[in-house]
């Protein structure tokens, strides 16, 4: 059985802390790193030392200030287009099982927040959207390509955590060949935890049995679960070690499933190719095109994620964040 972690504030003025999370109560770790990275290297299984050294609070997630577990160190590599139904309503034909690239791109780690915090959205975005991604956080450091398969991936997964990948859909097609880093990097735009789940041995086998749903006002936008993953994790990783180093405390955003608001239909398409080398007319016909879509985000929506295994044994816990607008 793997364990909980969390890392939290008793109050505002209080430096970050890190515990277990063990029946809806905070047992207290006495360690003191600030970033992610030096933590995974302590989160060695079996847990049972880790546990007993942890200090009963007797607080609750509620009386605590809630903080990403995912630490400013962390790099976040994102996957896009990794869902059928995700790819179908981007608007783009499906194509056979290894086919189609794999996209990969970098979303800064300030867009980092606590599972709780608000999502601000930037004076500048009229399209805020909404993305539920399972996170996977590096377990070691990787300096070269290695070889991985799904028999070796738990030697470089730790652990599982959820992710929202928030995005101004407006400022991410406002170049010619997109601003994805821009339109996926604001502060606040990736919710992550509310735990960090490590995971023991051998539940790495639960990776394609956890089911994904994100609710917004209570309306439930998107449900899938990870056999529906186009490029796999262990072949995500392999591919992105040929060119990318990665650590301990990084997390792979393994995509979104299809329910986002962002709707991609003939109007829209046209809108970006037959203006693909003017800017400011592309993204001003493209957010035209989206602007009566009532799926996007507005001030005072509610928005809420869960991960959870089919089987229950791995719960990630409930992201529960607001959406409020940027007050200069």
């Amino acid at each position: 059985m793997g364990i909980s972690i969390v890392r939290f504030q008793k109050n505002k003025q209080a430096a970050p802390s890190w515990g277990v999370l063990k029946e809806e109560l905070i047992y207290e770790l006495s360690w003191q790193e600030p970033e992610l990275e030096q933590v995974i290297k302590k989160l060695v299984p079996p847990f049972n030392n880790i546990i007993n050294n942890a200090k009963k609070t007797g607080l609750t997630m509620s009386q605590v200030r809630v903080l990403s577990p995912l630490t400013p160190n962390s790099q976040l590599l994102c996957q896009g287009l990794n869902y059928a139904d995700h790819v179908a309503e981007a608007g783009i034909k499906s194509r056979p099982p290894g086919a189609s690239e794999n996209s990969l791109f970098l979303k800064s780690s300030a867009s980092l927040t606590g599972a709780y915090e608000n999502i601000v959205r930037p004076q500048e975005c009229q399209l805020l959207d909404y993305e539920i991604e399972l996170g996977l956080v590096i377990k070691k450091n990787i300096s070269s390509a290695v070889s991985i398969d799904q028999s070796n991936l738990k030697d470089y997964v730790a652990g599982f955590i959820i992710c929202n990948d928030v995005s101004s859909r407006d400022v991410q097609m406002g170049a010619p060949a997109m601003q994805w880093f821009q339109g996926k990097s604001y502060r606040s735009f990736c919710p992550a935890g509310p735990v960090l789940y490590i995971l023991d041995e051998n539940e790495i086998t639960q990776l394609p049995q956890l089911q994904l749903k994100l609710w917004v006002n209570g309306e439930l936008r998107q449900d899938a679960c990870t056999s529906q993953l186009i490029h796999k994790p262990h072949t995500t990783l392999e591919h992105a070690s040929r060119f990318s180093n990665m650590k301990a405390g990084d997390c792979l955003l393994t995509g979104t499933p299809g329910g986002v608001a962002l709707d991609m239909n003939l109007k829209t398409g046209l809108s970006l190719v037959l203006n693909m080398t003017k800017d400011a007319k592309r993204k001003a016909k493209f957010t035209r095109a989206q602007a009566r879509n009532p799926h996007y985000l507005k001030d005072g929506d509610i928005v809420e994620s869960q991960i959870i295994s089919g089987d229950g044994s791995i719960h990630l816990g409930r992201q529960k964040n607001t959406v409020v607008t940027e007050s200069l």
